[in-house]
């Protein structure tokens, strides 16, 4: 079977859309889409697993706690987040969703 990472995407979004493509144990392989939304003011994400990250498509921009400077991320970027490394969305694009593995 024969699926493709850009079909099936909703004209708007009111959330992220998160849809797991291939889990096993040790590895989850996730497609979000995302358009406008970022993480909730004061909160940051802090996972007990590892996390690489891709965007396929549009912008976003990254905080990491222990780091002063927002990182922007463009289509083809790609970044590997730590384990308990505290990280945070602080936006994504509005004018083409962003699309991420």
């Amino acid at each position: 079977m024969n699926n493709n990472l850009f079909d099936n995407i909703p004209e708007s979004l009111n959330n992220e859309l998160f849809e797991t493509l291939y889990a096993s144990s040790g590895l989850k392989i996730e497609r979000i889409v995302s358009e406008g939304q970022s993480t909730a003011a004061g909160e940051w994400y802090d996972q007990q697993w590892n996390e690489w990250v891709v965007l396929l498509q549009g912008s976003a921009g990254l905080r990491f706690e222990d780091e002063n400077e927002t990182i922007t991320l463009k289509a083809g970027d790609y970044i590997f987040i730590k384990a308990r490394r505290r990280h945070r969305v602080e936006w994504t694009s509005t004018r083409e969703k962003c699309i991420w593995l």
